[in-house]
């Protein structure tokens, strides 16, 4: 039986700024099997990765994604904003929003897992899947990628273009006959927000290998979707939950 493999959520949102390199380099460091980023278009047709399609809760910045050109979005600190963590270093305000490219770049010597999520479901973005996988085919490696996004018909475009890609749905909720929506549309699996997963577990005991869970940060959860062996739990705190994988390894 397969291990439940963690991804960083945002990198290591809970204790560095979110979508960052710096925060990226965090998981990778605690031992992440994967990680799970965010992108969006900047008006100029770059590729960059944040969470939400404005500047202003995550930056120093304000203002749509779409309405900026990358130049601009690089001239905002992407660390500032997290100050308030008990663990804030002040070369975190150097950090800057980055490129997809850029994330992929620092992937490179690693075997680990990535997550992308096209956020797609506020803002149509012309051409963004396009862009995403013409990128991950230059700077991916061969790692393994998995495309996610709330907003179906960006995933079943993905899947034109591609064929082989791994897609996944991005769900808060339960649907009818889970399995013939993997079927019909080849997906590789579900993305599904934890409570709809603890709540539904019976309904859902036939795909637990094709659902990732988020976001992922109470032990008590862990330790049911780890007893539930789900494919992926995705977590703020990558470090915890490997903790937790790690000592129940131990004790079996």
């Amino acid at each position: 039986m397969a291990e439940t493999k963690i991804y960083g959520h945002r990198g290591c949102m809970g204790t560095m700024p979110e979508n960052t390199l710096i925060g990226f380099q965090k998981a990778i460091d605690q031992g992440a099997d994967g990680l799970e980023i965010d992108v969006h278009m900047t008006k100029d047709g770059e590729i960059v990765v944040i969470h939400d399609e404005t500047l202003d809760r995550t930056t120093n910045g304000s203002g749509y994604i779409k309405n900026h050109t990358l130049y601009d979005i690089k001239q905002y600190s992407s660390g500032i904003n997290f100050s308030h963590y008990h663990n804030y270093e002040e070369m975190w305000n150097r950090e800057v929003v980055p490129t997809l490219q850029e994330v992929l770049e620092l992937l490179t010597p690693y075997d680990i897992e990535l997550n992308i999520e096209l956020k797609t479901y506020l803002v149509h973005y012309e051409g963004i899947e396009e862009k995403v996988l013409s990128l991950v085919h230059q700077y991916g490696n061969g790692r393994n990628v998995i495309y996610s996004s709330f907003h179906l018909p960006t995933m079943l475009r993905i899947k034109k273009l591609n064929p082989s890609a791994n897609i996944a749905w991005l769900l808060n909720t339960c649907i009818s006959h889970p399995c013939d929506y993997i079927k019909t549309m080849e997906l590789e699996a579900f993305h599904i927000d934890t409570a709809t997963v603890l709540s539904s577990a019976y309904y859902l005991k036939d795909l637990y290998l094709n659902i990732r869970v988020w976001t992922v940060n109470d032990s008590h959860d862990i330790k049911q979707l780890l007893d539930l062996n789900v494919n992926t739990i995705i977590t703020d705190f990558p470090g915890d939950a490997l903790s937790i994988r790690n000592e129940r390894q131990t004790i079996v």
